[in-house]
C-alpha cells in the first residue's frame, strides 16, 4: 500500500525523525510507513518484508518503539481531518495494540509455566527428601 503525495504532505510534518528534531534523523519516513502498511496488509511475518523497504528488523524495531511510545495513536488523533489517512494510521494503531496484547499474553503464559514448573520441582524435592530417611528409626510405622 502506497501513500499518495497529497497524503504524505499532511503526514510528514507529524512524524518523528525529521531534520531539526532531537535525536537521530530517519532516513526515509515514507518508506518506513509504507513498509508497516505493507506488513499489515499482507499479513506476513516481518522477516518476509521485501528488501525494497530495507532491513526487516530495523522496520520492526522502529514500529515497536513507536507503538510503545503511543506514536500511532497520536498520529491517528492528529489526522482526524483527513479521513482516508486517519483510517490508514488507525489500522496501524489497532495492529500495534493487538501485537502489544499478544506479547503480554505470551509473557503471562511464560510466567505461569515457570511458576508451575517451580512448584512441581518443590513438590518433587520434598518427596525425594523423604525417600532418603532411615525408615528403621520410625516407631510404630509399618512398611
Amino acid at each position: 500500500m502506497n501513500i499518495r503525495d497529497d497524503q504524505w504532505e499532511k503526514l510528514e510534518p507529524l512524524l518523528l525523525g525529521k531534520k531539526g528534531d532531537g535525536g537521530s534523523c530517519a532516513r526515509n519516513n515514507r518508506l518506513f510507513i509504507e513498509a508497516v502498511l505493507w506488513h499489515i496488509s499482507s499479513r506476513c511475518n516481518w522477516g518476509e518484508l521485501p528488501s525494497k523497504f530495507g532491513k526487516w528488523n530495523t522496520s520492526y524495531m522502529r514500529f515497536k518503539r513507536w507503538n510503545e511510545a503511543g506514536v500511532w495513536h497520536q498520529l491517528a488523533m492528529d489526522l482526524c481531518d483527513a479521513p482516508e489517512l486517519h483510517e490508514m494510521i488507525k489500522k496501524i494503531a489497532v495492529y500495534g495494540d493487538q501485537q502489544f496484547l499478544r506479547r503480554r499474553l505470551r509473557a503471562s503464559r511464560k510466567d505461569a509455566r515457570e511458576f508451575y514448573s517451580e512448584s512441581i520441582r518443590k513438590i518433587e524435592g520434598r518427596r525425594n527428601s523423604g525417600l532418603n530417611e532411615d525408615k528403621s528409626t520410625l516407631v510404630g510405622c509399618e512398611f
